[in-house]
């Protein structure tokens, strides 16, 4: 089998996709309870993590952001305001919800800085698309041979640490994490 895969030149050309749905940045730890309250109710959640880049050899920055989508809604939780708080590891190592993510070793790593976790009930959206023929690994690159749509990443180096985040931060993060749930459906549930 011949797996799909997109250049560089064809994904350029893409539109841009946007998430739709709302955003809800988490900065205070009642707020974090009940977003986690809610999404321990919803049967498949978007994942992903940011972390401010490291533009020194020994800059080492903690995870900062955590972005959990639904269709609807993404949290975006500010990590390094609200920690890594009993209610969300509960969350991340509970097997009762499906979290879909992309290079999840990396965010597991990132996240055992702030406390050692046992995630669970994790799917890696790397290893599911080779079984339906995608011959890439990045998620720009799986959205558009899906969707037909590009992500951009310009955000991707900005500082998730900022007092506040931008606009153009928000729907990024947001993105990424509702990204890997649509793939996930696209792929899993409507075939």
């Amino acid at each position: 089998m011949e797996l799909k895969t997109i250049d560089k030149a064809a994904l350029a050309q893409l539109p841009a996709e946007q998430f739709t749905g709302r955003i809800e940045i988490i900065q205070t730890l009642d707020r974090a309870v009940k977003a986690v309250k809610f999404l321990m109710d919803q049967p498949l959640v978007g994942f992903d993590t940011e972390t401010r880049p490291n533009f020194r050899k020994y800059d080492n920055h903690k995870v900062s952001l955590m972005q959990l989508s639904t269709p609807d809604i993404c949290f975006l939780i500010r990590l390094n305001r609200v920690g890594l708080f009993p209610e969300l590891r509960e969350f991340l190592e509970s097997e009762k919800v499906t979290k879909i993510g992309l290079s999840t070793k990396d965010d597991f790593h990132v996240l055992n800085r702030l406390a050692p976790i046992e995630p669970k009930g994790f799917i890696e959206l790397q290893q599911l698309v080779k079984n339906y023929g995608i011959g890439e690994a990045s998620l720009t690159k799986i959205y558009a041979l899906l969707f037909g749509k590009r992500i951009s990443k310009a955000q991707r180096l900005s500082n998730w640490e900022a007092v506040e985040l931008t606009l153009a931060q928000q729907r990024y993060a947001a993105l990424d994490a509702y990204a890997c749930l649509r793939i996930y459906n696209q792929l899993v549930i409507r075939n």
